[in-house]
C-alpha cells in the first residue's frame, strides 16, 4: 500500500492559508476602504457582517472550515490518481 499525502499537514496547511489571506484582506478594507471587498465576504461567510469582533472571528473560523472542505476533497482525489499513476508505470 502507497503512502499519500497527509490529509492532516494539507488541511491544516490549506486553512491556515485562507485564514491569513482573510485576515490580509480586512486589514486592506480598513486600511484602503474605497476599494474595499468586503462586500465579497457577506456572501461568501454566512453569517458575516461588516465588521465587529465577532464576525471578525466568525470569518476566520468560516475560512478555516473552508480550508478543510477543499483538503477532505482534493487529498483523497490526489492520493487516488497518484497511486494509480504509480502502479501504471
Amino acid at each position: 500500500m502507497t503512502k499519500g499525502i497527509s490529509l492532516v499537514a494539507v488541511g491544516h496547511a490549506t486553512s491556515l492559508l485562507l485564514a491569513i489571506t482573510f485576515t490580509l484582506c480586512v486589514i486592506f478594507d480598513l486600511l484602503f476602504p474605497e476599494m474595499a471587498m468586503y462586500q465579497v465576504w457577506l456572501k461568501l461567510l454566512p453569517g458575516f457582517e461588516w465588521l465587529s469582533w465577532q464576525s471578525f472571528f466568525l470569518g476566520l473560523a468560516e475560512s478555516w472550515g473552508y480550508g478543510w472542505y477543499l483538503t477532505l476533497i482534493w487529498v483523497p482525489i490526489y492520493n487516488f490518481f497518484a497511486a494509480r499513476a504509480k502502479t501504471d508505470s
